[in-house]
C-alpha cells in the first residue's frame, strides 16, 4: 500500500502521518456509515414506493409531455425529502440558478427578502442585487435585509425579530457556510430558527439553501418546518453521476410557482424534456448516501490532519457535521495555492494541470479552484477552492470515494511540505 502511495507522489513521512490520524477515527467513521445506511434505505424505500421501472429511464425530447421518468423522479424526491412536490430538472443549470428560480418565482415587487444568517454566498449577491446586476431582484422592486450572526455564530434573535416586517415575504437560510468561517447549520438549529420566525409571521416562506447538506444527517430541513429546500444535482444528491441539474422541493404552491417561472405561465411542470440524463439522475440519487459518506470521512480526516498541525479548522476535529465542506484557515496565499495544487494533483482527470487564481464570474475576489472532475464544476467530486482574501481559508469538499478523498488530503499535505510551508 505504501509503495502505491509513493508511486502517486506521497512520501513516507506524509503517509505515516496520515495513517496515525486515520487510526484514531474508526469510531467516527462507523457513525458516518450508520447514517449512510439509514439514508440508503430511505432512498430505496422512496424508489420502491413510486414503482420506478425501466420505462422511467427512456427519457423524452421536444416538449417532454407525459415524461414518466421525469414525473416519477419528482415524486421520489418529494418522498425522500418530505415535501408535497418537487421540481428536478436538467434545465436548472446549477445551484445558483435553482436558488434564483426559487426566489424569483415566489417573490413579487414590493416584497422583502430576509437572510437571518448574515451575508449569503457570493454568487447570490448579484441575484439579490447587493451587487448590481441585470435582472436582479432589486431591479424588480424586491428589497433585501439581513440579520448578521452573533460573534459565536449563533442567531441574533432580537435583530431577526426587528428585521421582520409587513413586507417580509421570504426568509432565505443558507445551511452551509459558503466562503465564510461560520458554523454550518444543523437541521435541528434550522428548525429552531424557523419556529421562532413562524411565531412572529406564520405566513412567511422559509427557504433553505440545502447545498452540501443532503444526506449528511438522517433528517432534512423540510422535516424541521422549512417550506422549500433548494440544491444542485452536481453536489450530494446527484451521487457524482448527474451531469447537470438542480432541485426544489417543498410546499405545492411554492413548487408550482417555480415551475411556471422555469418554463412559462400556463405550461409549468408539463413541459421540459429529460433528454438522455434521467437514468443518471435516478442512479445518482441511489448512490448519494454512500457517496456523501465518503466525502464526510474526507472532511473529518482533513480537519484532524490540519488541526493537529496548528491550523484553525471549521468545523473542528470533534464537532458534529452538517455538510461535507471543511474549511482550513491557511493564513497565506502561498499556502492556499499549494493546498489546491495538491488536490488537483490527486485528481483522476486533469491531474497534470496547475490551478491558478482568476476572476471568476459572480465573485468579488480572485478565486482558486482545484477540481479534476468527470463533471465540470461537480463539487461532490474531490475539489477545493477559496477566495484570495484573509484569512486565506480553503474550502475542501467531495470525493466520490473515501479513498480518493484521503489521497487528496495527503497530496495537499505533500505540496505544502514540499513548498516549505509546513513541517511534519
Amino acid at each position: 500500500m505504501k509503495e502505491l502511495y509513493q508511486q502517486l507522489g506521497i512520501s513516507d513521512k506524509v503517509f505515516e502521518y496520515g495513517k496515525q490520524i486515520e487510526e484514531k477515527l474508526k469510531n467516527r467513521f462507523n457513525q458516518i456509515d450508520q447514517t449512510a445506511e439509514y439514508n440508503q434505505l430511505k432512498v430505496i424505500k422512496a424508489l420502491q414506493s413510486h414503482k420506478v421501472s425501466a420505462e422511467c429511464f427512456m427519457g423524452s425530447s421536444g416538449y417532454g409531455y407525459n415524461d414518466l421518468g421525469r414525473d416519477t423522479l419528482e415524486e421520489v424526491y418529494a418522498s425522500c425529502f418530505h415535501g408535497e412536490a418537487a421540481l428536478v430538472r436538467p434545465q436548472i443549470t446549477c445551484g445558483t440558478h435553482a436558488l434564483a428560480l426559487a426566489l424569483m418565482s415566489n417573490l413579487r415587487p414590493g416584497d422583502e427578502l430576509l437572510s437571518p444568517v448574515g451575508k449569503p454566498y457570493d454568487t447570490l449577491e448579484e441575484v439579490i442585487g447587493i451587487r448590481p446586476s441585470k435582472g436582479s431582484l432589486a431591479e424588480y422592486g424586491i428589497t433585501y435585509r439581513q440579520a448578521d450572526l452573533l460573534a459565536d455564530g449563533s442567531f441574533d434573535y432580537e435583530a431577526i425579530k426587528s428585521a421582520i416586517n409587513q413586507n417580509t415575504k421570504l426568509i432565505t437560510i443558507q445551511r452551509s457556510k459558503g466562503y465564510q468561517t461560520r458554523p454550518t447549520l444543523s437541521v435541528k438549529k434550522i428548525g429552531e430558527l424557523i419556529s421562532f420566525i413562524k411565531r412572529i409571521k406564520p405566513d412567511v416562506i422559509c427557504m433553505v439553501d440545502n447545498c452540501y447538506g443532503e444526506f449528511v444527517e438522517r433528517t432534512e430541513p423540510l422535516e424541521a418546518g422549512a417550506d422549500m429546500i433548494v440544491g444542485s444535482l452536481i453536489k450530494n444528491p446527484g451521487g457524482g453521476l448527474a451531469p447537470i441539474g438542480g432541485y426544489i422541493v417543498g410546499r405545492q404552491e411554492c413548487i408550482e410557482n417555480a415551475a411556471y417561472r422555469l418554463t412559462s405561465p400556463g405550461l409549468g411542470k408539463e413541459v421540459g424534456a429529460s433528454l438522455g440524463v434521467i437514468q443518471s439522475f435516478y442512479q445518482g440519487l441511489f448512490l448519494a448516501p454512500t457517496v456523501t459518506a465518503g466525502a464526510l470521512k474526507g472532511a473529518v480526516f482533513a480537519a484532524n490532519i490540519y488541526e493537529s498541525l496548528g491550523f484553525a479548522v471549521i468545523p473542528n476535529s470533534t464537532e458534529s457535521r452538517h455538510d461535507i465542506i471543511q474549511a482550513v484557515e491557511l493564513q497565506s496565499p502561498e499556502s492556499l495555492i499549494a493546498f489546491c495544487k495538491g488536490i488537483q494533483a490527486a485528481a483522476p482527470v486533469d491531474s497534470h494541470v496547475t490551478p491558478e487564481p482568476w476572476a471568476m464570474p459572480g465573485y468579488d475576489d480572485k478565486v482558486i479552484m482545484a477540481a479534476g472532475a468527470f463533471v465540470q464544476g461537480s463539487s461532490i467530486e474531490l475539489s477545493a477552492d477559496g477566495p484570495l482574501r484573509a484569512p486565506y481559508a480553503v474550502y475542501f469538499q467531495g470525493g466520490l470515494t473515501w479513498y480518493h478523498a484521503k489521497l487528496g488530503i495527503l497530496m495537499s499535505l505533500q505540496k505544502l511540505m514540499e513548498a516549505g510551508l509546513i513541517q511534519l
